[in-house]
């Protein structure tokens, strides 16, 4: 337990595992089940409890709490995890909670993502890498975001929901469905507006593979083609991008979906 820093006023239980270089700041409470990575800085008045596993090089800021009980009046205590990857922000009044049985008994974080103050995320989540969700952002049990995925501000995402990745979600924007990837959506009710250009732009796609998604999300979602008959001729061409292949799997996926959310079926064969 070399280099770590334990502010006095902070109360940290002796059975918690706390790596080299880890800062626990004032007032501050780590329950006995929890497990900070090398590196992982909390600030002041934080809450760090249940049955938590925090990696390396993790930012946690005033008054944050991860691993409470999920909001799930079926919770009766159990010993279900919150697992947290590395390089990630938790910004002030960030709630995370751990799973519940029936969802997994697992609520999961990818590496480098940032959570602005006050976001959500609730039980039975799994949220991909270099996610950002932007302040009052909240996502409901058992959603999934995937990578580079981006929910701007006040944005709410109904339970069993999948946000695909590199998706952009507007501010204020309710999500009742699955949101699908490389796509905008915004508004209320929430509507497809077009691809995440600039977000592609930025994370180094190339203006080929740009345009490529672009010209499947005009036939898929503005053509005067039946939807799934717009699905089958894109399958049926032998020269389908990679990124354009991934946006069908998600698309059928979703259609089997309960209400368009395709991870709600997962739950209806557990309890079948």
């Amino acid at each position: 337990m070399s280099n770590i820093i334990i502010d006095p006023t902070a109360k940290v239980h002796p059975d918690a595992k706390l790596a080299s270089g880890v800062v626990i700041g004032a007032f501050t409470l780590v329950g006995p089940h929890v497990k900070i990575g090398q590196g992982t800085r909390i600030g002041n008045n934080c809450t760090i409890t249940g049955h938590t596993t925090i990696g390396k090089n993790n930012q946690v800021f005033s008054s944050a709490v991860l691993g409470s009980y999920p909001q799930d009046i079926t919770y009766r205590g159990e010993p279900t995890r919150l697992e947290i990857g590395d390089g990630n922000f938790f910004r002030e009044f960030v709630t995370v909670n751990v799973g519940t049985v029936k969802g997994g008994e697992l609520t999961r974080i990818g590496n480098n993502c940032m959570f602005m103050a006050c976001s959500h995320v609730a039980h039975d989540c799994q949220v991909g890498d270099h996610v950002v969700m932007i302040n009052n952002a909240l996502i409901a049990g058992h959603v999934s975001i995937g990578d580079r995925a981006v929910l701007n501000g006040a944005a709410a995402v109904n339970q069993f929901c999948s946000i695909g990745k590199w998706a952009y979600v507007g501010g204020l924007t309710r999500i009742v469905q699955d949101v699908p990837p490389f796509t905008i959506i915004e508004g209320h009710p929430a509507r497809i507006r077009g691809v995440n250009v600039i977000g592609m732009q930025r994370g180094g796609f190339t203006e080929e593979q740009i345009n490529t998604l672009k010209e499947a999300h005009k036939f898929i979602f503005r053509s005067s083609s039946v939807h799934s008959k717009a699905l089958q001729e894109l399958e049926a061409r032998p020269d389908l991008s990679e990124e354009v292949r991934y946006l069908l799997e998600f698309l059928r996926r979703r259609e089997k979906g309960k209400s368009g959310r395709w991870r709600e079926t997962q739950r209806i064969k557990k309890h079948a």
